[in-house]
């Protein structure tokens, strides 16, 4: 199945939690912290402006971003999760 957004969504894949701390402690399911970055799978054509013209998306495909703990809608396609955001919830884009 493939996804596609519409206007300035960002669909993006999470990534894991940590299984373990810095000290080697493996954790329970129930002491992971959501994560809160992500690699970018799709971005729509942007926002629909006043003028007619369509606002350029800030972040592209294979971007690795970081978005707040609750934000976006969390789906699941073909037994995946994914998380479809707006770009104004996209907090920053990691550079390597």
């Amino acid at each position: 199945m493939k996804l596609k957004p519409l206007d300035d969504r960002i669909v993006v894949k999470p990534q894991e939690a940590e299984e373990k701390t810095a000290g080697g402690i493996v954790l329970p399911d129930t002491a992971k912290e959501k994560p809160l970055m992500g690699k970018v799978i799709a971005v729509g054509p942007g926002k629909m402006q006043d003028n007619g013209k369509r606002a350029e998306v800030s972040v592209k495909k294979n971007d690795i971003v970081l978005f707040g703990k609750y934000g976006g809608s969390n789906i699941k396609l073909d037994g995946v999760e994914y998380k479809i955001l707006s770009e104004s919830e996209i907090l920053g884009i990691i550079e390597k």
